[in-house]
């Protein structure tokens, strides 16, 4: 006689390791791009403060308008919320959900501090995101391309986290079916949000020439 009870456990057990391979993809692919960009911007700002010191007009490749500047978001206050580059810290955080993803890619188990440890990261990482979003198109006015690498990378990243945390805390809620059933609704729908944004505030001026 089969014993469907194992059969059932197998299946269950099948379904959240495809699972978490999926988070660990999506942690691995967000923590790599967000880690490239963070480089970048950080690289870049050193050429900045090189050139200040040595007099010269710095020519970032990703100055392509008066709209579509880099340099003019690195130049501002707000870059530097810490005392240092934000950069900086996104090499750091973005080091850390790279390897984090790769790990879970390989079946290795994260304990559940890890987790709590990540969500709390995830939601500093989104609020300061979305702070620094609302601040480069409304308050500086410029967008930085790499910037926005790291905007597209936190917030799937974010999403993810957060959706398979609350189906391990909160299994049975209303808020964990919707978010896990939805996630990439979800992350659509935010990216829509954000370039609607830059739309309307921007227009055709993201195309103007140099």
């Amino acid at each position: 006689m089969t014993d469907t009870s194992l059969e059932t456990d197998d299946l269950v057990g099948d379904t959240e390791s495809g699972v978490s391979r999926v988070v660990g993809w999506a942690l691995t692919v967000g923590g790599l791009l967000g880690l490239w960009a963070a480089t970048i911007l950080t690289i870049d700002k050193i050429s900045l403060l090189q050139d200040k010191i040595d007099g010269k007009t710095t020519q970032l490749a990703c100055n392509l308008n008066a709209f579509v500047s880099c340099s003019s978001v690195m130049d501002s206050d707000q870059a530097h919320v810490f005392g240092f580059a934000n950069s900086i810290f996104g090499v750091a955080a973005f080091a850390v959900v790279l390897i984090l993803g790769v790990l879970m890619v390989a079946r290795v188990e994260l304990p559940e501090f890890v987790w709590v440890g990540l969500q709390a990261g995830v939601v500093f990482g989104i609020g300061f995101v979305t702070w620094l979003q609302y601040q480069s198109i409304y308050d500086i006015g410029k967008l930085c391309p790499y910037c926005m690498v790291v905007w597209a990378a936190m917030i799937p990243t974010f999403v993810v986290v957060t959706a398979r945390n609350l189906r391990s805390w909160a299994p049975g809620s209303a808020i964990s079916r919707f978010v896990s059933d939805w996630t990439l609704l979800i992350v659509v729908l935010w990216y829509v949000a954000v370039i609607a944004a830059i739309w309307f505030h921007f227009g055709s001026n993201l195309w103007a020439k140099a």
